[in-house]
């Protein structure tokens, strides 16, 4: 497996564009509302319509801007398009989407029609993984093509299509809020925007510290690992102890085959009837009733070798978007129908009118990123898999029960290249929301 020469060094400036026809979609509405904004302002008969008018364009160009991706999602998802044989494809396209299980019930199975924590190139499948030897490596011992030894660290572009949009958004934000605070004496929009960008930015703030450390970080070949604390990107693969059979919520209709971890919860959608001023009126939200998650120990494998990884020590998990969701306007049982309605009545929850289930998890074969510890294995534990110990990555198993200086443990479903080429610049997730926060505090000392 050789090198892939990808360039992932993002620039000053790159210019991005929606990348899939749902991203058209949100790019169209929010141009509609960016362009309803401007008429209301101009045909505005009063202050009040006037204002809203100016609120109504920051709007649609903040909804613009989450039409357009990142540096390189697009490039990326071309790259998994010509990477998967259309064979996988349609395979894929019979597997997902939405299913109606039960048109008389309401029952329906959705499973996402895309997953951007996948892989993006093509990854070795179960036919070639060695069973007898999961620790040694493969073929020839190169890493997976998706390593970053072989398509380097994706660094994000300063400034992309949505600075340009996110910037227009919070100029036009503070010239509606200075409008409003003039015209109405009244600080409150403004207070309600410092709170607002304080809060984004702190987000911000985290998230770009999560990525510097991504990309500060060498990602280690596990055939020559060493104890500590290692950042390591593979293939799940089965351990010695098998894999997991997941039944959700102890369903038999809700099964999902070779994971090695899972999350689930069982939610109920309550209504009940509430007095206002204006009369009564109905209010509805999800309620979570149930949950549970596991997981057992796999073995990771890069392609040079593979070691032992426990998932559930992990304290910060992400498995992606959620694997499949079943839906239904009743329970899968009568009986249990009767009970959920009983106990949202004795609770004081109201009406049960819809059921969701939905699972997250990891499956053989799929891609992990993780940064943990590594802890040694004692003799014992090799006897049992018939180890003598010749491999220094037999000898280490990676767990995520402690924490180091700057490294916070963690693991999650992708390729660093899958989760890096998602992200923004340190100038998009901090210095646009602080801009806005500074600007609010200004319009708020000036009024």
């Amino acid at each position: 497996m050789g090198k892939i020469n990808l360039d992932l060094q993002g620039g000053v400036f790159k210019f991005t564009k929606p990348c899939s026809w749902g991203s058209w979609i949100v790019a169209i509405i929010g141009l509609l509302v960016f362009f309803a904004g401007i008429y209301v302002a101009l045909g505005a008969v009063d202050g009040e319509q006037y204002a809203g008018g100016l609120f109504i364009v920051p709007l649609g160009l903040t909804i613009m801007s989450f039409a357009f991706p990142g540096s390189f999602e697009s490039e990326l998802m071309e790259i998994r398009k010509n990477s998967i044989s259309p064979e996988e494809l349609n395979r894929q396209a019979e597997e997902r989407g939405l299913s109606i299980d039960n048109w008389l019930l309401g029952q329906t199975t959705l499973v996402p029609t895309n997953d951007p924590s996948d892989w993006i190139m093509a990854a070795p499948g179960p036919a070639s993984w060695d069973e007898d030897d999961r620790y040694g490596p493969e073929g020839d011992g190169s890493p997976l093509p998706e390593h970053p030894v072989n398509v380097g660290t994706p660094i994000p572009a300063t400034t992309t299509t949505f600075t340009i949009l996110i910037l227009l958004a919070i100029i036009t934000s503070l010239f509606a809020l200075s409008e409003f605070t003039a015209t109405y004496q009244s600080v409150m929009p403004a207070g309600v925007a410092i709170i607002a960008g304080v809060l984004i930015t702190i987000v911000g703030y985290y998230n770009v510290k999560i990525m510097r450390q991504k990309i500060d970080t060498p990602t280690s070949l596990i055939r020559s690992i060493a104890a500590g604390y290692p950042e390591l990107v593979g293939q799940v693969r089965p351990g010695p102890e098998g894999i997991l059979k997941v039944v959700v919520d102890g369903h038999q209709s809700m099964v999902m085959n070779n994971m090695v971890a899972f999350n689930w919860s069982y939610e109920q959608y309550r209504c009940r009837t509430v007095q206002t001023k204006e009369g009564s009126k109905e209010e509805c939200r999800w309620h979570t009733v149930r949950t549970d998650e596991g997981g057992c120990s796999f073995i990771l494998h890069d392609g040079t070798g593979g070691i032992r990884v426990n998932p559930q020590t992990f304290k910060r998990k992400d498995w992606g978007k959620f694997r499949k969701r079943w839906d239904g306007a009743f329970a899968k049982t009568l009986l249990q129908d009767f009970k959920s309605q009983a106990m949202a009545n004795l609770l004081g929850g109201g009406r049960v009118k819809k059921h969701r289930w939905t699972l997250f998890g990891l499956k053989l074969g799929e891609p992990v990123y993780l940064l943990g510890n590594t802890r040694q294995r004692t003799n014992e534990e090799l006897k049992e898999e018939g180890l003598d110990g010749s491999l220094q990555n037999t000898l280490l198993e990676v767990v995520g029960d402690e924490d180091a200086p700057g490294i916070k443990s963690n693991i999650h479903r992708g390729t660093e290249l899958s989760s890096l080429g998602r992200m923004r610049s340190g100038v998009e997730m901090i210095m646009l929301p602080l801009i806005f926060t500074i600007g609010a505090v200004a319009i708020l000392g000036l009024g």
